[in-house]
């Protein structure tokens, strides 16, 4: 599997001739989607998806599918089965890559503005992308990463990736501009 991360929480990931996106927002890149078997997306937030963006590609490719939590592919129900909702547990193959869905809600931003739905991914078994969530695998579902510092120590800890790495860096945070092997 081959890991391409992009900008801001964009990644590409390929494998076997199959290209899987998850969160191609507005600071993914114009060529974010090119070639794209399969979408992934976490929340409904505009630096996680642009939903003309996401249409134009679903027109232009027949075979392009997209998973996202219900409020995300409620836009999208003109492309049938193509768009599918997805929630905390369940598992499907996206593009030849196995996915298992953790988590339940974005981050607490401010007391006045609402929470909404965000998921995590894990891919393949090995690569947890937690869109702007706390969710550590395996475990009850949580808020976001952001946007203290302090609480994105835990789920490090606890899941002991190797390596790990924020797909959405703070820009308060420099220890999340990196790839942090196992062990630091």
């Amino acid at each position: 599997m081959q890991l391409t991360k992009l900008a801001h929480a964009c990644v590409r990931l390929a494998k076997d001739g199959a290209v899987l996106v998850i969160d191609p927002g507005a600071f993914g890149g114009a060529d974010a989607l090119e070639g794209a078997d399969a979408i992934l997306v976490t929340h409904e937030h505009f630096d996680h998806v642009e939903p003309d963006t996401l249409r134009a590609a679903l027109t232009a490719n027949p075979g392009l599918h997209v998973w996202a939590p219900a409020p995300v592919t409620g836009q999208f129900a003109d492309f049938g089965d193509r768009v599918r909702a997805v929630a905390h547990g369940d598992d499907f193959t996206a593009a030849g890559f196995a996915v298992h869905v953790y988590g339940e809600q974005h981050a607490t931003i401010h007391p006045d503005i609402p929470t909404v739905a965000n998921v995590g991914f894990m891919i393949d078994g090995e690569i947890f992308h937690p869109g702007d969530s706390y969710t550590v695998p395996g475990s009850a579902p949580s808020g976001s990463r952001w946007p203290r510092c302090s609480p994105a120590s835990p789920p490090g800890r606890t899941t002991r990736p190797t390596p790990a790495w924020s797909p959405e860096p703070s820009s308060s945070c420099s220890h999340h501009r990196q790839v942090v092997p196992r062990g630091r």
